[in-house]
């Protein structure tokens, strides 16, 4: 029987370079957030750096209220799709690992 210990470490440091490569792949993925029908859309990575914002110019000219509600929303719905795009991108490394479900990676 081989050791069991040492194809446990070995087990750990594959799924440190995959979480790595992993955290790699979402930084140059990119997500679209949007609200007001699409009145106002943003651009943001999956490490939560926002690349663009893009506002309709009617928007501009009404209630300045109602422009940042739209943004709250746009930022919202972005950071939701990130959320979203990460937990697919880490599902397939910790499925077969016997990790309790509802874990969030990375810790």
């Amino acid at each position: 029987m081989k050791n069991p210990l040492g194809q446990m470490m070995k087990q750990a440091q594959q799924m440190q370079e995959q979480m790595q490569e992993a955290q790699a792949a979402l930084a140059s993925i990119e997500v679209e957030g949007q609200a007001g029908g699409g009145m106002v859309k943003i651009k943001m990575s999956c490490r939560h750096e926002v690349h663009a914002i893009d506002i309709d110019p009617q928007l501009l000219n009404d209630d300045r209220e109602m422009l940042e509600d739209i943004l709250v929303a746009a930022f919202n719905d972005a950071l939701r799709k990130v959320e979203a795009t990460t937990k697919d991108k880490y599902s397939g490394l910790t499925s077969g690992l016997g990790l309790p479900a509802g874990l969030n990676l990375p810790f």
